[in-house]
């Protein structure tokens, strides 16, 4: 994907073309639903309204989390895309609960149905818009490094896996006669959701609860400050411990000591401080970086027990 596209496909505007997706699918699956009394389609079709709700919901909070810091809010407001996931969670567990309770009715009393052909055409359509934008949006996810936009994705994945078991499974109603298959269906298609809404909700307590940066990025981290660390025959000159990481939303941070000779001047140790920062956010694109100076020989406690009482 090319810079230029990067820029085009943010997550605000991705997020505005699935509410116009959302309630395309809407209006195909419900008439889909509607022509076939289908309670198969009837759970493809309220899965599209979690969709909607979704994506509107991830809008606000991506648009939450573009704000620059404040006084209330120093280090920004990139977390507000965790509760963008955790809310699309909440409401896939929702609507698993609400075709489980639909396809138990219609288990114990089957309904033929009507006009076949029809309910697939229009769910097929449906599933087609998905699959495209979410194919375009987990790329721009990836690029942008948000959480939304993946859990946005991630659900409109899950909604054309959906569908194509929904379509399945009219089919051989279709061409076996078996009424029961479409209850049947339904319930898959619920418990399949079902995972999927927990997934979300894990990965959401994760961010909010500052979770290390992912390998290759700390890897990266590494090696920057490998390539500074230098030592004079055993006795090391420049070194650095005390490593920890974080991520909120589209942001990393990385803090840090550096330890350097203590007859070093303040100029030329925060020239080498600087050079560090730089090498770090050039190996990481948005990554913040807090360096604490001490010298070679005095050690930091930061984990005193006192401190974690």
């Amino acid at each position: 994907m090319t810079p230029a596209t990067v820029r085009l496909l943010t997550p605000r505007r991705l997020l505005m073309a699935s509410i116009a997706v959302a309630v395309i699918t809407i209006t195909l699956k419900t008439l889909a639903w509607y022509v076939t009394d289908s309670v198969g389609l009837l759970s493809d079709a309220m899965e599209s309204f979690v969709n909607l709700a979704s994506a509107i919901f991830g809008l606000v909070m991506v648009t939450i989390a573009a704000r620059p810091a404040d006084e209330d809010h120093p280090y920004g407001h990139h977390k507000a895309e965790y509760f963008s996931s955790g809310f699309e969670g909440a409401l896939i567990i929702a609507a698993a609960a609400g075709i489980i309770w639909a396809a138990g009715h219609r288990l114990f009393d089957p309904q033929p149905i009507e006009q076949v052909g029809w309910g697939l055409a229009l769910s097929v359509a449906s599933s087609a818009l998905n699959g495209l934008l979410a194919w375009v949006m987990f790329r721009s996810a990836k690029e942008h490094r948000s959480i939304a936009l993946e859990a946005d994705a991630k659900h409109l994945v899950t909604d054309v896996w959906t569908s194509v078991g929904v379509i399945v499974g009219i089919a051989l109603v279709y061409f076996t006669g078996w009424l029961w298959l479409d209850p049947v269906v339904a319930i898959g298609v619920a418990l399949n959701i079902l995972w999927e809404g927990f997934h979300l909700m894990w990965r959401s307590s994760q961010g909010l609860m500052d979770e290390a940066v992912e390998p290759d990025v700390m890897v990266a981290i590494q090696q920057t400050l490998d390539g500074f660390s230098h030592s004079r025959g055993a006795t090391p000159i420049i070194r650095f411990d005390h490593i920890t990481t974080r991520k909120a939303g589209q942001r990393r941070f990385v803090d840090l000591h550096m330890h350097m000779p203590a007859g070093w001047s303040l100029g030329r140790a925060a020239a080498v401080r600087t050079s560090v920062e730089q090498g770090l956010m050039s190996a990481v694109p948005g990554l913040r970086a807090s360096i604490q100076l001490l010298p070679s020989d005095v050690e930091a406690h930061i984990d005193d027990p006192k401190d974690l009482k």
